[in-house]
């Protein structure tokens, strides 16, 4: 006969081994025999628990023969906790890994496997992670949006579909406020190691709001940008109604210039282009080579007061709580040096080698606009800085303040790598 029945659930938020578990446990006690259930069901990740609506993959049970009734409650619960300890590998309440234990990490991104980002940083940078920690912390790469899409990518590492993600913040304009001051049009950067430097120390002196539901591992750039197009773009007249691949401020930029921006991750402009969808892309010049844009485009018109751009390696903040403080002391050493030494110059490296590609190789043609017409195109989109610094203002924000800011710091250090 059934004496007692007890159900709970228990959801395990905080040790590294089970922290998206979620325990559903029965103890059943009948004639001095007391069972024990518990189903661990393993998840991306679990808003709210909802009576049955949780998927079970794994069973275990529990059967222990008891002479009294009181006794069979109690080791029936021991042997519930046994269940958790097991299945965790430490108590629920334990926020950091011991020296057994191995965080695995996702991170998503948009590159190619064969991209420079994914080869000469992201896959260096996670080794030299797992090195310094020792092992306990891996972390696995998912290129070509295999994990998440480009536009999708921040959300789903503040959601924890991703642990880490690689993306730009471009790609969902509107969402970085202040970060678009990094982009604003007729500001010239030299390179991208000016152009890095700049947005990585003006967003760590700034630390907008906006970008503190995750851990910034690090910011960094392509510098300036041109324009490549099937078709010479020598004057404003000839940019008229032409269908240019854009997004962000660039896109701001290129309407009032007179061109037809059409948004697009940087993954979708060889299509877009083959097939004529637009005309033309405004972007670093590494796109001619890393993304194949020099088959399909054939000319490249120097504009480098349109375009910067900006990239971020950021991390689900719950799972960087979650690591041991010495680990993630020694993944910010990691950051900072490969920041330097690697992040903040890889468009540069590439810019280079792909010019030479795309003229020697391809046989593109590099048109220089006139002075005059330089100013004529900055005379056009000086406004956008204005409407910026307005729109700050309507938000609460200091917007000349960080206007002023970011020219100051591109000032400083387009001085410091103008050589470089």
């Amino acid at each position: 006969m059934l004496i007692r029945k007890y159900n709970f659930v228990a959801y395990c938020k905080k040790a590294n081994t089970c922290e998206d578990s979620v325990f559903i446990c029965s103890i059943s006690v009948t004639n001095g025999f007391a069972f024990a259930k518990a189903w661990r069901s393993r998840v991306f990740f679990i808003p709210q628990y909802q009576k049955g609506e949780m998927f079970v993959k794994k069973g275990l049970f529990k059967l222990i023969k008891l002479k009294t009734l009181g006794k069979g409650i109690l080791l029936g619960l021991l042997a519930l906790n046994l269940v958790f300890l097991t299945g965790c590998g430490q108590p629920a309440s334990v926020p950091t890994a011991s020296k057994s234990q191995v965080v695995e990490l996702k991170l998503a991104h948009f590159f190619p496997a064969t991209h420079p980002a994914e080869k000469e940083l992201i896959q260096p940078w996670a080794k030299a992670i797992e090195t310094a920690t020792e092992g306990r912390v891996k972390i696995t790469s998912y290129p070509a949006q295999t994990l998440l899409q480009a536009d999708a990518t921040y959300d789903g590492v503040v959601s924890g579909i991703a642990d880490l993600g690689l993306s730009c913040f471009s790609y969902t304009r509107g969402n970085f406020p202040v970060l678009e001051a990094f982009e604003l049009p007729g500001i010239k950067y030299v390179n991208s190691k000016a152009a890095s430097k700049v947005a990585w120390e003006g967003i760590k002196q700034l630390n907008p709001k906006e970008v503190q539901d995750t851990k910034l591992m690090m910011v960094f750039t392509t510098g300036p940008g041109d324009l490549y197009t099937k078709q010479p773009v020598q004057t404003l007249s000839d940019l008229k109604g032409l269908e240019i691949r854009a997004t962000g401020l660039s896109a701001k930029s290129l309407t009032a210039l007179g061109a037809t921006p059409v948004a697009m991750a940087q993954s979708e402009a060889y299509e877009a282009l083959s097939k004529g969808v637009v005309k033309g892309n405004l972007g670093p010049v590494e796109v001619l080579q890393g993304w194949k844009q020099a088959e399909v485009t054939k000319y490249l018109t120097r504009t480098p007061f349109l375009y910067n751009n900006l990239f971020y390696i950021t991390m689900n903040q719950k799972k960087w709580d979650s690591l041991d403080p010495k680990d993630q002391k020694a993944i910010e050493a990691v950051n900072q040096k490969f920041f330097e030494e690697v992040a903040m110059g890889l468009w540069d490296k590439q810019n280079e080698s792909a010019l030479n590609y795309a003229v020697n190789d391809k046989g593109m043609k590099v048109i220089t606009l006139s002075q005059e017409e330089q100013d004529k195109w900055i005379n056009i989109i000086k406004p956008i800085q204005d409407d910026f610094v307005a729109q700050m203002n309507q938000k609460g924000q200091p917007g000349q303040e960080i206007l002023d800011k970011v020219k100051s710091l591109a000032d400083q250090y387009n001085k410091e790598f103008s050589k470089s």
